[in-house]
C-alpha cells in the first residue's frame, strides 16, 4: 500500500514536469473538438494523432494520448445536451434528459451537471485503479464468453423491463436493432448475412452512422416541421450557475455511487460505457422519485450516464494495462501504441516500467482536473450556440454530421445511409418508438451474438453454460429479474394489497 503511494507520487513529479503539463493541455483540448465533432469519437482521434508521438518518450506520448480520450469523454456531452447529437457513443443516454433541459433555457445546469459527474465518475474509477488493480485483474480473468453474454443479457433485459416506454415497442425497435446489427460479416463462420450483393455493406451498419442519422439528422428534420427554431433560445450561464449547480449535486451523492459502480464494472468486464450508461440511466428511472419525469428534464437523467460512463471508460484501462486485454476501442488503440513503444502490456509492466505506468495513473487524476477547468471555463461560449437562429446553424449541423459519417469509413455510402437512418428517426419521433433501444441492440447486438455461440460452441450446444458458475448464474438471474419487473412488482403490490386486506 505504501510503495503504491509512493509510486503514484513518483508518476506526479515526471506528470508535473512543465512539457507534459503543457501535452495534457493540448490533449483536452484536442480531445474536447474530437468528442464535439460527430463521428470522429475518442478511439478514432486517438488513432488519427498517434503518428504524432512516435518522437516522443513513451511517458509524454501516452500522457497526451490519453487527456486526449479524457478530453473526448468531456466533450461528447456537449452536442448531446445543445443539439441533441451524441458526439459519442455512451453520450446518447444523456441526450434524453440533457436536451430537453437545454430547450427549458438550462442548459448551463445540464452542462455543468454532465461535466461534473463525468469528472466524478473518472475521478472514482482511477481510486479504484491505483487501490485494487491486482484484485480487479484476477477478477476479469473469470470473464469468459458466457460472462461477457451474460453482461450484455442484463444490458438488454435491463432496457426493456426497468423503461417506462411500452414492453411491447421497446421490444420492436430492439428487435431492429438487432436485424441492423447482424448485418455485415459473420464474426463467427467468417459467411455474409444480408448483404444482397452489395459489397459496402460487407462491414454492416457503423453505430455511428446510426446514430449520426437517427439523433442528428432525424432532430433537424423534426425542428423544421416545428417551425425552424430552437426551443428555449436563451441559456443564462454564470459562475452562479456552476455554483448553484454544484451545491445541487451533493443531493445525488447515492445517484452517482451507484452509477460510478455500474460504470467500473462495465468498463472492467467489459461491456463498455455505453451500456453503462444506458443501464445506470434505466435503473436511475427506476428507483427515482421523479422517475415520471424522467425525459422531460431531469437533471438525475444526465448524472447517471455521464458518471456511469466515464467510470467505465477510464475503467477498461485498467485490464489493458494488467492483462494487455483491451477493455473498450480506445484502449485497443493504446494497446497499439504501447506495442509500438516496446513496452509489453501486462503485470511486470508495473515492475519493469514504473515510470511509465505511474505516470499515467498519475495523468489520469490531472487530466480530469484540468479537463473539467477547461471545460466550465468554456462553458459560455457552448452556450453561446444556443443564440444562433436555426435557419444558420442547422446548415452547418447537416455538414458537420456529413462530414463525420463521411470520416467514418472514408465513405460516401454512410453519408447516404446517415439520410436514411434520420429519416427513420423522423418516422420513430413521430410515431413515439424510442429509439434508443434500437441503438443499444445496434451496437452490441453483434457482440453478444458472437459471446453467445462462443459460449454455446465450447458446451457443445448446451443452455446450462449460462448457469454453469456463480458468477454467469448471479448476473443472468439479475437479468431475467430486470426482463420481469413490471410483472414482479405487479405480483408483490397484489400480494401486498391482499395482505393488508386480510389484516383490516
Amino acid at each position: 500500500m505504501f510503495d503504491d503511494l509512493g509510486n503514484l507520487m513518483y508518476g506526479f513529479s515526471v506528470v508535473l514536469q512543465p512539457h507534459n503539463i503543457l501535452l495534457m493541455v493540448v490533449g483536452i483540448v484536442l480531445g474536447v473538438i474530437v468528442g464535439v465533432l460527430p463521428g470522429l469519437g475518442g478511439a478514432n482521434g486517438v488513432a488519427i494523432l498517434l503518428p504524432l508521438t512516435f518522437s516522443m518518450s513513451p511517458t509524454s506520448a501516452i500522457i497526451m494520448l490519453s487527456c486526449i480520450y479524457w478530453g473526448a469523454l468531456f466533450g461528447g456531452a456537449i452536442t448531446s445536451i445543445l443539439f441533441n447529437i451524441p458526439g459519442e457513443p455512451w453520450s446518447v443516454a444523456t441526450t434524453f434528459d440533457g436536451y430537453p433541459m437545454a430547450q427549458q433555457g438550462r442548459a448551463g445546469e445540464a452542462l455543468t451537471a454532465a461535466f461534473t459527474s463525468s469528472f466524478v465518475g473518472a475521478l472514482f474509477a482511477v481510486i479504484m485503479i491505483t487501490l485494487v488493480a491486482p484484485l480487479v485483474a484476477s477478477f476479469a480473468l473469470r470473464f469468459g464468453p458466457a460472462e461477457i453474454f451474460s453482461v450484455y443479457f442484463l444490458a438488454f433485459c435491463s432496457f426493456v423491463g426497468l423503461s417506462k416506454e411500452p414492453p411491447f415497442k421497446t421490444i420492436a425497435a430492439m428487435m431492429l436493432g438487432f436485424g441492423l446489427g447482424a448485418v455485415g460479416l459473420d464474426q463467427v463462420t467468417g459467411q455474409l448475412r444480408l448483404t444482397f450483393g452489395f459489397e459496402t455493406l460487407l462491414g454492416g451498419f457503423d453505430f455511428l452512422i446510426a446514430v449520426i442519422g437517427l439523433f442528428g439528422i432525424g432532430e433537424i428534420l423534426l425542428t423544421m416541421e416545428e417551425g425552424l427554431s430552437f426551443r428555449g433560445k436563451s441559456a443564462k450561464i454564470s459562475l452562479a450557475v456552476v455554483i448553484k449547480t454544484w451545491k445541487e449535486l451533493p443531493r445525488y451523492w447515492l445517484l452517482s455511487l451507484r452509477s460510478c459502480l455500474i460504470g467500473c464494472w462495465m468498463g472492467i468486464s467489459p461491456a463498455g460505457a455505453t451500456p453503462a450508461s444506458f443501464m445506470s440511466y434505466g435503473i436511475a428511472k427506476r428507483i427515482s422519485k421523479r422517475g415520471h419525469n424522467f425525459g422531460k428534464g431531469e437533471i438525475e437523467g444526465v448524472v447517471a450516464p455521464e458518471t456511469a460512463a466515464h467510470a467505465a471508460g477510464t475503467a477498461a484501462l485498467l485490464p489493458m494495462l494488467a492483462l494487455g486485454v483491451p477493455g473498450s476501442p480506445t484502449a485497443a488503440v493504446l494497446l497499439g501504441g504501447l506495442l509500438i513503444w516496446g513496452l509489453q502490456p501486462g503485470p511486470l509492466l508495473f515492475v519493469e516500467q514504473t515510470e511509465f505506468v505511474w505516470g499515467l495513473i498519475a495523468s489520469m487524476y490531472m487530466g480530469n482536473i484540468v479537463g473539467l477547468i477547461v471545460v466550465l471555463t468554456c462553458v459560455p461560449l457552448f452556450a453561446a450556440i444556443l443564440r444562433v437562429p436555426f435557419s444558420v446553424i442547422a446548415p452547418i449541423i447537416l455538414v458537420l454530421c456529413a462530414i463525420g459519417a463521411y470520416t467514418v469509413n472514408n465513405n460516401s455510402f454512410d453519408v447516404v445511409m446517415m439520410l436514411v437512418f434520420g429519416i427513420a428517426g423522423y418516422f420513430m419521433k413521430k410515431t413515439n418508438y424510442p429509439m434508443a433501444p434500437m441503438v443499444l441492440a445496434i451496437v452490441l447486438g453483434d457482440k453478444a451474438e458472437e459471446s453467445f455461440r462462443q459460449s454455446l460452441l465450447g458446451s457443445q450446444g448446451s443452455l446450462g453454460v449460462f448457469f454453469s458458475n456463480a458468477l454467469v448464474s448471479t448476473v443472468m438471474t439479475l437479468g431475467l429479474i430486470a426482463l420481469f419487473w413490471p410483472l414482479i412488482s405487479r405480483a408483490m403490490d397484489l400480494v401486498l394489497r391482499r395482505g393488508s386486506a386480510a389484516r383490516a
